[in-house]
């Protein structure tokens, strides 16, 4: 008989060594890729986050002026007087009488901030500094608010501006318009 003198085969320790070495490198790819896809979802939730609250500050000031009555616009140096009511193209403020008959005004300030008084309250509603509202481009529109006019009143608000969060500006553009809805019949 004769013997089967046959090597063992097998990995060496250097195939070995370079098959660990290259599990390694892609490892650490897809670990970067994945801390790296981790970091933008967080940033655009947190910008999603900021753009939210803007559309729910339009929300609430279309809801409000829709069921509002009386409205006057102030444009260019007008003050708003809430005795009189004006249209306007392109204000910067609007004032009206709210459902519950209180006065309201919704303005954006100097600051590009959007502001809403009631009474002797005066509140911000845009968040902090992440939101910059262009105040030339940005304002208030109504058509119908005078005596003389023959048609429903109609507000147009228009924001336009940039978000800026960790050093990352995001410009924006949101405009609604809005209707009032005859409550007093």
């Amino acid at each position: 008989m004769k013997k089967n003198n046959k090597k063992n085969t097998g990995f060496t320790i250097i195939e070995m060594l370079i098959a660990i070495a290259i599990f390694l490198i892609v490892i650490t790819m897809g670990v970067g890729a994945l801390l790296n896809a981790n970091l933008v979802h967080r940033e655009t939730q947190n910008m999603r986050s900021i753009m939210d609250n803007l559309n729910f500050t339009m929300e609430d000031m279309s809801r409000n002026i829709r069921t509002g009555y009386q409205y006057t616009c102030a444009s260019g140096s007008d003050n708003l007087d809430p005795n009189t009511h004006k249209n306007c193209a392109y204000g910067w403020g609007i004032a009206f009488k709210s459902s519950q008959g209180d006065q309201w005004i919704y303005h954006i300030d100097s600051n590009g901030k959007i502001l809403k008084q009631t009474g002797s309250n005066t509140v911000q509603l845009t968040s902090g500094d992440e939101v910059d509202i262009d105040v030339a481009n940005s304002g208030f529109s109504v058509i119908g608010a005078e005596a003389d006019d023959n048609q429903q009143p109609l507000v147009t608000i228009r924001l336009n501006g940039k978000i800026t969060y960790q050093g990352k500006s995001t410009p924006f553009s949101i405009q609604t318009s809005v209707s009032q809805r005859d409550i007093l019949n």
